[in-house]
């Protein structure tokens, strides 16, 4: 199947919803990571999300000139194309972005999307996120009404971040603290800038204790059961059952309860990369220390080429990632549910 169209995607996410399961959002950094996503998402028979954050752009534009949006451009034209190839439906997004990279990352993403919508064609991208958690919340929710009327123009969905969420990911970090819990009040001011729905639509990454990166059992508190009260605050105030579509960061580590939680209220994307990029790496560190003659001149030896090629450890680490995404899907609920 193609990547998700406009309509596709508001699918995937309102059967999420609706079935209390969520797409696992999976960064990539490469041709052969997204290769990996792709595989994982079409051996569970879910449809999926894949993410590039802005470091990953960076990555993917090459060491030469780092240029995001070379980057973030040349790996969805990919997409496009090899995704046809996979029997589910995956929506492209970009991760985290916050306010020093919006002229040189998601404002130019939603212009090249809104010149393709113009000429008939579907957006580039089906979301983009705005991290604004590192602003006050009147100027967050104020960039976030002008980028969702952008998004809106251009047929894509918007994510937004109202608070932290802790740790660090890109250069972007937050303490572990009480501020990572978003209150009622802020998501009722995020309903009141945003609207629910008649503005365009959004993704809500409300914070309820997360934290990126890894961390030990006891180190964080999660809250999952946090979000009900958001949404039940909100609907109370707006009439509208629940309002938010959630989205769950710093999630690897969750336990199952967790995460099944924050499934029963309204969470519908999880974003993963810690484990993902551990998955990726794990086989190839043993391959190298299994191979340590040949995939190396030692001695001056010639060493394997069989054994240093990138083909075969790339393999391993394809397949391995692949799994963890499989893995990903059966704890997000989402396997078996791809669109038909």
């Amino acid at each position: 199947m193609p990547i998700a169209t406009p309509e596709v995607y508001a699918e995937m996410l309102d059967r999420a919803k609706a079935g209390k399961f969520a797409y696992p959002a999976i960064n990539v950094t490469s041709t052969q990571t997204l290769h990996a996503a792709l595989r994982g998402f079409a051996e569970a028979e879910s449809d999926g999300i894949v993410q590039i954050s802005t470091g990953g752009a960076e990555f993917l534009g090459g060491q030469y000139k780092k240029d995001m949006v070379s980057g973030a451009v040349a790996l969805a034209e990919f997409a496009h194309i090899v995704a046809e190839k996979y029997p589910v439906n995956i929506a492209l997004h970009t991760d985290h972005c916050p306010k020093d990279k919006l002229d040189g990352y998601v404002r130019p993403l939603i212009a090249i999307s809104e010149e393709r919508v113009g000429k008939g064609q579907n957006p580039l991208f089906q979301s983009h996120m705005w991290d604004g958690s590192a602003e006050t919340l009147d100027d967050n929710l104020r960039i976030a009404q002008e980028l969702l009327e952008k998004a809106r123009k251009a047929n894509i969905i918007l994510e937004v971040e109202i608070t932290p969420t802790g740790g660090e990911e890109d250069g972007v970090s937050h303490e572990i603290n009480d501020s990572l819990y978003t209150t009622v009040d802020d998501a009722i001011r995020t309903a009141e800038a945003l609207g629910l729905g008649d503005k365009g639509r959004y993704l809500l990454a409300a914070s309820f204790g997360n934290v990126h990166g890894v961390y030990k059992p006891g180190n964080v508190v999660l809250r999952p059961e946090l979000l009900k009260e958001l949404s039940e605050g909100v609907a109370a105030k707006f009439g509208k059952a629940s309002p938010f579509d959630f989205v769950f960061h710093g999630g690897s580590g969750s336990t199952a309860e967790e995460i099944a939680t924050a499934l029963d209220n309204g969470v519908v994307k999880m974003n993963l990369d810690t484990d993902t990029q551990y998955a990726f790496t794990r086989p190839i560190a043993d391959h190298m220390f299994r191979n340590y003659d040949g995939v190396l001149k030692v001695d001056g030896e010639v060493g394997n080429k069989k054994t240093y090629d990138p083909r075969t450890w790339g393999k391993l680490a394809e397949a391995s990632m692949a799994e963890r995404v499989t893995a990903a899907c059966g704890h997000l609920r989402s396997t078996g549910t791809k669109i038909k």
